[in-house]
């Protein structure tokens, strides 16, 4: 019992490291590295510093994951980001959700 547990552990670990880093993958795969980092402002927002912003806002994921793909100005200053029509709904809320875990 106790060895699946740990083969348990370790696999819930795999597939949870495994998440973060298909998701960075999948943030560099839509261009979104080239104006955000992880823990430092680029031209927009670090996303640890997204993730802090919206941590209590129960609507974050379908918040910003409309802003990945409309766009917006205003909350982070006046750069605009752009729209990215080529990021799916479901892309869009898989990066959200990565990003909120960023913090």
């Amino acid at each position: 019992m106790k060895t699946l547990q740990i083969a348990l552990s370790a696999a819930v670990l795999a597939l949870s490291s495994g998440s973060a880093f298909a998701s960075m993958d999948l943030a560099k795969a839509k261009n979104c590295t080239a104006c955000h980092a992880v823990d430092k402002k680029l031209v927009g927002p670090a996303y640890k510093d997204v993730a802090a912003k919206y941590a209590a806002d129960g609507n974050a994921v379908a918040t910003l994951s409309a802003k990945v793909i409309k766009g917006g100005v205003g909350v982070w200053g006046q750069i605009p980001m752009p729209a990215n029509p080529q990021v799916s709904q479901a892309d869009a809320e898989t990066l959200v959700k990565w990003i909120m875990t960023t913090k």
